[in-house]
């Protein structure tokens, strides 16, 4: 089984795999297919834990195949077989999973806070940047919030250690007061007159972000 990365960064949900084909189990969720130019069963299970297995098997003869993993096989069944294959994962890699990038408490908990108040999901814009997405107004699509990962010393800090941050808006005449280079930094990556920058480690308070995701969100009105 070699999943080539279609599932990096994502996690599933475990509510649309039924309505792709999906049945329960004992072992958590199982899909069956059969390989419409080989003839082949795809069996793929997800545990209950979110691990994902596969399997190939040969249905004339009930032995699992194999090839398709192998980077030294060649020829064009083996090739019809990997390519359906792949585009089966990927399948369901888009329609049951979805991004699973930031990883700190206090961003899951944002995340989770912004789909309940407003709806709204993380994009992921830049192919080159997988780990920074934003936050958009659904009216006119500015962007009210970005969760990015940067290394201390970009803001300032003599460490280099990676860390997750949240940007956020905020009236060019309020910046001079909140800025104190030790909770509240200059906006990374932002225009910083009207953006300022917050660590995701706990110094702030997730409530108090919480409502400064509010006036983020407000100032993008403009």
């Amino acid at each position: 089984m070699v999943l080539n990365g279609t599932f990096k960064r994502k996690k599933v949900n475990f509510s649309k795999l039924s309505a792709y084909g999906f049945s329960e189990n004992s072992d958590g969720f199982s899909f069956n297919v059969i390989l419409s130019g080989s003839g082949f069963q795809m069996t793929v299970v997800i545990t209950r834990e979110g691990v994902i297995k596969t399997t190939v098997t040969d249905t004339e003869t009930a032995e699992p195949y194999t090839l398709h993993l192998s980077d030294g096989a060649s020829g064009s069944f083996v090739g019809g077989v990997k390519a359906e294959y792949e585009q089966i994962l990927a399948d369901i890699a888009q329609k049951c999973f979805e991004p699973d990038v930031f990883k700190s408490v206090q961003a899951k908990e944002i995340i989770d806070y912004v789909r309940a108040a407003y709806q709204d999901e993380l994009e992921f814009l830049w192919q080159k940047f997988p780990d920074n997405a934003v936050w958009r107004r659904k009216d006119n699509q500015k962007w009210y919030g970005a969760i990015l990962t940067a290394s201390r010393n970009k803001l300032g800090i003599r460490s280099n250690e990676t860390v997750e941050i949240i940007d956020l808006r905020i009236n060019p005449e309020q910046m001079k007061a909140t800025i104190d280079n030790k909770k509240y930094f200059p906006g990374w990556h932002m225009n910083k007159n009207n953006w300022y920058t917050i660590i995701l480690d706990g110094s702030v308070p997730t409530a108090e972000i919480c409502r400064k995701i509010d006036e983020s969100y407000n100032l993008a009105i403009k």
